[in-house]
């Protein structure tokens, strides 16, 4: 079976064809630039090098015909003809509390993603766009939706809901909601796996720390908290996002600096966290170097980022009543070693133990970093977002035959 991921924002498509006999990627790119000038699409070829292919691409059905038209292309292409695609499966943000599981797409769905537009505008319309381009050119292959807080569902109502009056829930579905589930998902089934132990046996704090970064603690093999809310604005420190916030502060800044509500949202989204507090990039590599290169404030950014991480730590381990199994993973989390020394150093209480030469040395692969003779396992695990969704789309697509 060959299964085509989707993942499309606002103005961009990721997509991954995968063979899904052995889950072998067969092909790989990404559209950017949808609806604006210098439109593009980047393929990813076997050599590994990349063929970047200049395109107009008005609305997300060109782009999601330009990766068809590379997917067929006689010289970059994976497959002949685009009937061997056996089905599709997209990326959703944000499936409220409408959806709790992945689905088979029906006009039903797509109705129930158009119904959450308001509560994540950019990426619900961007899905929503990819769906219906796929409908419009391959009307006769079934689609998949795998949604990011899906496995944040399991979370007790004490968990999710703020404590403001219960009819913002009721009638406007004002709730912690967390995302990266597919991420957190993927990687602590993995590393249970990795450790030869069930997952419900486990207590498991798994940090997603990329450019956008979330937390959740897994017990018994489900979510029971998470730290981004009702958007992914809320938890820790990320790279252009300011995180958890007085929202007293919020109101006050904006009667300081005489902003409308959507131009103080993007403000803490967009040029808060690192890059607000450094001033030098939202990238953590950047700021790193700068760090070591003597940049004071720099220097600032990686200890407040580093300390907001170990502060939700320690918070999830009094939620599980211990924790047996710490898990970075995504792009910071899988990569930057001076976060997860940083992030994980006097945590000696809960009997963690970090290898710090070792860590040293890790870059996004499956590695255990803790000391042999710390009491719980931490480890570095390379996410895999998009097989989760392949996954999930073969397993409903064989349902649909039986």
């Amino acid at each position: 079976m060959k299964i085509l991921v989707l993942n499309c924002g606002s103005s961009s498509i990721k997509y991954k064809l995968y063979n899904m006999d052995d889950e072998s990627v067969l092909a790989q790119g990404g559209v950017e630039r949808i609806g604006i000038d210098n439109a593009f699409i980047s393929v990813k070829l076997p050599d590994g090098s990349k063929k970047k292919i200049m395109r107009d691409l008005p609305t997300h059905k060109e782009g999601v015909q330009l990766v068809f038209e590379c997917l067929t292309d006689p010289e970059i292409g994976a497959i002949k003809r685009l009937d061997e695609i056996d089905a599709v499966g997209h990326r959703i943000v944000q499936g409220g509390d409408i959806f709790n599981k992945s689905c088979i797409v029906t006009p039903e769905v797509e109705k129930g993603i158009e119904s959450l537009i308001d509560l994540a505008p950019v990426h619900n319309k961007g899905h929503l766009a990819g769906i219906r381009a796929v409908d419009n050119l391959l009307p006769d292959k079934p689609q998949v939706t795998v949604f990011d807080n899906a496995f944040h569902s399991t979370m007790p109502d004490y968990a999710y809901l703020y404590a403001v009056p219960y009819e913002l829930y009721t009638k406007y579905h004002v709730r912690r909601y967390g995302f990266h589930g597919t991420s957190h998902r993927y990687v602590s089934h993995r590393v249970a796996e990795l450790e030869g132990k069930d997952i419900k046996d486990l207590k498991i704090i798994t940090c997603h720390i990329g450019n956008g970064a979330s937390l959740a603690a897994i017990k018994d093999g489900k979510v029971v908290d998470t730290s981004m809310g009702l958007t992914p604005l809320a938890g820790v420190m990320m790279g252009s996002r300011s995180g958890d916030i007085d929202p007293s502060a919020v109101t006050y800044i904006m009667e300081k600096l005489h902003m409308q509500p959507q131009e103080m949202a993007d403000y803490l989204n967009k040029q808060s966290g690192v890059l607000g507090i450094s001033g030098v990039s939202s990238d953590m590599r950047d700021v790193e170097q700068a760090a070591k290169d003597g940049n004071k404030m720099a220097r600032l950014a990686e200890t407040m980022y580093n300390y907001r991480i170990k502060k939700y730590i320690g918070s999830y381990a009094a939620v599980l009543n211990g924790v047996d199994v710490i898990v970075f993973t995504a792009g910071v989390g899988e990569n930057q070693a001076s976060m997860r020394e940083g992030a994980t150093d006097g945590l000696d209480y809960l009997g963690v133990k970090l290898d710090k030469e070792l860590n040293k040395t890790v870059h996004g692969t499956e590695t255990k970093i803790s000391a042999p003779d710390s009491k719980v396992d931490v480890w570095v695990v390379p996410t895999d977002e998009e097989i989760v969704i392949a996954r999930d789309t073969k397993e409903l697509v064989e349902g649909l035959k039986k």
